[in-house]
Order: C-alpha cells, then structure tokens, then sequence
C-alpha cells in the first residue's frame, strides 16, 4: 500500500491512503535514506509505502519514495547530523512577529537561505499587525522593503482580527505549504483562522523568557477544505544552516548570486578580496547591510543564534 505521511511521533507515523484511509505505521529494523544522516529518516510530508501488520490495524513502512525536496535543520542531539523538518514542499510560510517574541533580521536570512538551499519558494507573513504601535508599522515597513526588493513576498495579518487572512488563504490553495517560525508568533493561532474546524491548541506568550511556549510537538500536516495542506511544526528557538559548502552560500542570496559574475576573482569569497562586486553592492547600499551581515554569520559559522 501506498501512502502520504502526515504525522510523525517520533517511533509512530501516521499514513495516509489515496482512499482518505489513516493507518499508525512504524519502521521495521534499519531504515537508512541515502546520503542523508538524519536523526528522523521519515518526514512529514514523505510517500512511502507499507504494509499492514495482520489483525493489529497497524503497519510497517518498508519503502521511502524519492523526494522532490525537503528542508533541513541542524539537530539539538549531537548524535547525528541534522532533523528533517517536512518533505516534498510547493512552498515555505515564515511566521514572522517583531515583538513577542521578537524575530530578528539573522534567523529570518538563515530560513531562506535553508529555503533557497533545498529548492523551496519562501513568503514571509508578518503576524500580530493588531499589536503593532506607530514605531511598529515603520519597523514593519522596513523590514518588508528589504524582503521584498529581493523577491520574497511580504503579507501582513492579524490572526487574532482576522485582517488578510484571504490573502494567505488564496496563496496555500492547492499547494503543500510548511508554516515554521519562533515559537509564540502564532502559527497555530493563523492555521486556525484559515481552517477554523482544527481547533489548534495555542497558548500564552511565556512572561519568563518571552520566547513563547511550545503547543506544538511534532511536525503535523493538515488538509485544506480549497485543496492542498497545510504543515504546521514546533516552533524553532535557533536554527542552524547544515550541509551548504562556504563557496556556496552566496548562491543562496538572491541578490549576491545575481552579482556572482561581476568579482574579479571566480574564487571571491566576498569578505575583503579587491574588485568584489557583492562588497562594492553593499557599500552603494544595493545589497542591505543587514543581509551581508547575515552572510557572514553564517560564513564564519556564527548562525544558530535567534
């Protein structure tokens, strides 16, 4: 049998046939992906096949289908490489507050260069507009000017209010879309307003730390009554870019990767070498500085920090 996994526990995932079927499934054994070492083989997202254990009602996934992409984070267990997030994405919602909690310019850079790395299409949706005082708005603004001069969509919404939520409705139709973000900036809270029937647990901004408290545990996908699903995941505190080679990352900056063939040297690592066509693109601020900065976090491996 074949399915679509759409939930994952860790040891337990749950399947999902053509039919609308739901089956609890586990790996059998060793279950290895190739050229990929990862603390979870199976994701979110993944089709798979499996075959139904008798007179239990459960299953075993004996067979991982190639995927057309996935996205990938470094792991908390130092054990192994990397998590997967989810598999096999049309496309990538950050959920994005500038004040509890904060999301800084650094993290936002580092899930879309993680986005562009693994071939995914990535919006930024700016949530808690209703929050948002006079100085907020200007924030908001700028911060919008610098996604959106570079090609990422920009959308504004109050899942509280309700204001644009058809915006992001029309957007995730018919399509596979990961919601991801700090925890505490409302994914939960925005995939309820779009499908009002999950009824998502959401909870408080923790006072303590401000960093929001984790509602959700493990990587879920949700059908959309207009078609496609949604992906909702626990909210991520750091994220750190894996598997992408120094000589690369910039290839991963839309607007230094347009610039790549303007160096003098085809070996620039655009730091301090003469006749650099990103270092000039910064100091005539045609490239933000705040993106070069995040450049070179992640260059010199400084990119886990929120």
């Amino acid at each position: 049998m074949e399915g679509l996994i759409t939930k994952s526990t860790g040891s337990w995932y749950q399947v999902l046939t053509q039919e609308g079927q739901k089956y609890d499934c586990r790996i059998k054994g060793i279950f290895r992906t190739k050229g990929i070492k990862t603390t979870n083989p199976i994701a979110v997202g993944d089709h798979v096949d499996f075959e139904l254990e008798p007179e239990q009602g459960t299953g075993v996934i004996t067979k991982l289908h190639p995927r057309k992409n996935y996205i990938i984070r470094k792991s908390v267990n130092l054990s192994k490489q990397a998590q997967i997030i989810a598999a096999n994405l049309d496309q990538a919602l950050l959920i994005v507050t500038l004040a509890s909690p904060r999301t800084s310019l650094g993290f936002i850079d580092r899930f879309l260069v993680t986005a562009e790395a693994y071939d995914i299409p990535a919006s930024l949706v700016f949530n808690k507009l209703d929050l948002f005082s006079d100085e907020g708005l200007e924030i908001l603004a700028a911060y919008q000017a610098i996604y959106e001069r570079i090609g990422y969509p920009c959308y504004e919404v109050s899942s509280l209010k309700g204001t644009n939520i058809d915006r992001v409705s029309a957007i995730i139709k018919g399509k596979v879309t990961l919601f991801s973000g700090h925890s505490g900036v409302g994914k939960s809270s925005l995939i309820n307003a779009l499908v009002p029937d999950l009824k998502l647990r959401t909870t408080e901004i923790s006072e303590w730390h401000d960093k929001g408290v984790h509602t959700t545990t493990f990587a879920e996908m949700f059908e959309l009554p207009q078609g496609g699903y949604i992906i909702d995941t626990p909210g991520i505190r750091e994220l750190g870019v894996i598997d992408i080679e120094k000589n690369e990352l910039s290839h991963f900056f839309p607007e230094m990767r347009a610039l790549l063939n303007q160096c003098r040297f085809n070996s620039c690592r655009h730091i301090n070498e003469p006749g650099c066509a990103v270092i000039k693109a910064v100091e005539e601020g045609d490239i933000e500085l705040s993106r070069y900065e995040s450049y070179l976090s992640i260059y010199h491996g400084n990119d886990t920090r929120a």
